[in-house]
């Protein structure tokens, strides 16, 4: 082989080695977790990479979605329709739902999509997606599971976080903890525009490093993490592989994620 041909085949290597492989997360979005009266949520469920406003994979639909309200639950995987959502680099396939809430409490919602291959791994992953919207102040199913196969139980209120405090959860597998569970957080970093299913061109913050675009944590033996939010804003944390199981010849990886919403003390 020619000197240049190795070292262009060197460079090629260098080069993929280098670039990042961002977090995907499963999104369950509404602007905001913590109401003061009731109201019909339009919530947007997009597979994305939401540091970076990159890559939205297409959903290949919804296996099931429901809302749990005081002890109540739900189905809403009928209530979903089809939408295109536009990140900075590309469009995919999502879905919304209108949701009117009534009363007061907590609503949870679960939402467990259909498998996405990830052809450049050869594997299928499943992100079980948990987010709370409170009405009114009055606490009810924030912390109760909701029977997701890939679950992650809060042990502080998702939607009544201040910039600076801790959020802890539990991750869980058919209802079992999760020791030792490696975990992923990313910030919503560019504004959601409900009206055109797109994000933001505009960042809310710059990271000086790639390791702070998806950080990584890691449960104690009893499946229990702790994060101190830095920011005002949405978090994402997905729990990663906590169930691993065969789909269509390949290994399907089911990943437990949930967001919650922390707000600056003015």
């Amino acid at each position: 082989m020619k000197r240049s041909g190795v070292l262009g085949l060197a460079c090629a290597l260098i080069c993929s080695l280098s670039v990042p492989a961002f977090a995907h997360f499963q999104m369950v979005y509404t602007p905001e977790s913590a109401l003061t009266k009731p109201e019909t949520l339009n919530l947007k469920l997009v597979f994305t990479h939401p540091f970076e406003a990159g890559h939205t994979m297409d959903m290949d639909g919804v296996d099931s979605f429901v809302m749990v309200h005081k002890g109540k639950k739900t189905d809403l995987t009928k209530s979903v329709k089809p939408i295109m959502w536009t990140s900075l680099t590309n469009s995919g396939k999502g879905y919304e739902a209108e949701v009117p809430l009534r009363g007061m409490g907590d609503f949870v919602f679960g939402l467990v999509p259909m498998p996405y291959f990830e052809a450049s791994e050869g594997i299928w992953m499943q992100q079980c997606t948990k987010m709370i919207v409170n009405v009114a102040g009055l606490p009810t199913d924030w912390n109760e599971e909701i029977g997701l196969p890939a679950e992650i139980v809060p042990l502080d209120k998702p939607y009544g976080l201040w910039t600076g405090n801790v959020f802890r959860g539990v991750v869980k597998a058919n209802g079992e903890p999760v020791p030792f569970a490696e975990i992923e957080v990313e910030y919503l970093n560019h504004l959601p525009m409900l009206e055109g299913n797109s994000f933001a061109a505009e960042a809310a913050v710059e990271a000086p490093q790639d390791c702070f675009v998806t950080q990584t944590i890691v449960a104690d033996a009893n499946g229990t993490f702790v994060y101190a939010i830095p920011k005002a804003g949405w978090w994402g944390f997905a729990a990663l592989g906590v169930i691993t199981e065969e789909y269509k010849g390949a290994e399907l990886g089911k990943d437990a994620v949930i967001w919650v919403q922390a707000r600056d003390m003015n």
